[in-house]
């Protein structure tokens, strides 16, 4: 089994997710599940609504009715937790059976987290003109010099020095270190 916790999707009876989800914190905490469950989300989204007076009306509604997502490390125990939550039907990507579930991709996961704001994205951490390293790729133990950054695309400019001249060149944010 894996100690890394990842994100599963939880099916609940529709209309009851905000219950499962309030429910299943309850029992994470009174069994003590904490070291292996250990988020429980319900994506919700804020729109706006033109009421017949023409006023608008702020609503929320649930980006994935139907679901939970639960972050934990999958154990017979913490499976056992989840699946036997009251108005929870199963695991999204699991046959039955006692087969366990199959883990949300993390650049999907992260998608969701960020649009619902419980992860930010990544910003440049470094400035214009600071010299920096290259931790991994063709280029690792090289040392350049920040030229631009891009916090979308999460990727920046570093003139490494090739063939005696400096190079502009794009990494990854995760790509490189301060020196």
């Amino acid at each position: 089994m894996s100690d890394m916790p990842r994100w599963y999707i939880v099916q609940t009876y529709s209309g009851f997710e905000t219950s499962v989800k309030e429910d299943l914190e309850r029992r994470i905490e009174s069994m003590g599940m904490q070291n292996l469950i250990h988020r429980v989300v319900l994506p919700e989204e804020t729109y706006q609504e033109k009421k017949a007076d023409g006023t608008l009306k702020e609503k929320v509604r649930k980006m994935f009715p139907g679901y939970v997502f639960v972050e934990m490390i999958i154990t017979d125990e913490s499976w056992h937790v989840i699946r036997n939550t009251p108005k929870v039907t199963g695991f999204l990507g699991s046959s039955g059976n006692r087969t366990k579930p199959v883990p949300i991709p993390t650049e999907e996961i992260n998608q969701i987290l960020l649009k619902v704001g419980i992860i930010e994205k990544p910003r440049f951490k470094y400035d214009i003109g600071e010299k920096v390293e290259i931790v991994t790729g063709p280029f690792a133990g090289q040392t350049g010099e920040v030229i631009s950054f891009d916090n979308d695309k999460e990727t920046c400019v570093i003139n490494i020095e090739m063939f005696g001249r400096g190079t502009p060149t794009e990494f990854s944010f995760s790509n490189i270190k301060e020196r």
